[in-house]
């Protein structure tokens, strides 16, 4: 291990022979204001709009499924679709893709929790 002053004698060795140092000079204080924007009118019309395509592609995935127990997953996955759709900047278009892929991975759940009730009641009769 080297001493307080062994390092400071090393520590020259090593350094760039061109070093040179640099004035800096900082400039006056830059400032700005900002003001936010009012939302545009046809964002809540884009909004309604999106609300009536979740309401229609859920209604025909429930009539396709008729399974009253998978309601509330295909309805959380329908809402954390159309959230995810919402920030982009084509939420219409982008929203049926993002609940197809939504609603598939909460079947795949449902089917995965009914696999397990399944084995489940099966341990508990023998």
């Amino acid at each position: 291990m080297m001493t307080p002053g062994q390092a400071s004698i090393t520590k020259g060795k090593y350094m760039n022979a061109n070093y040179r140092r640099v004035p800096t000079r900082f400039g006056p204080e830059t400032g700005f204001e900002v003001r936010p924007t009012r939302p545009a009118p046809f964002r809540a019309r884009e909004e309604a709009e999106l609300e009536r395509l979740k309401a229609r592609l859920l209604a025909e995935q429930l009539e396709e499924r008729g399974d009253a127990q998978l309601s509330t997953q295909l309805r959380r996955a329908a809402d954390e679709a159309a959230a995810l759709a919402w920030v982009t900047r084509y939420p219409l278009l982008v929203f049926p893709t993002l609940f197809e892929e939504q609603a598939e991975a909460a079947l795949l759940r449902a089917e995965r929790q009914e696999q397990v009730r399944q084995r489940s009641r099966e341990l508990l009769a023998a």
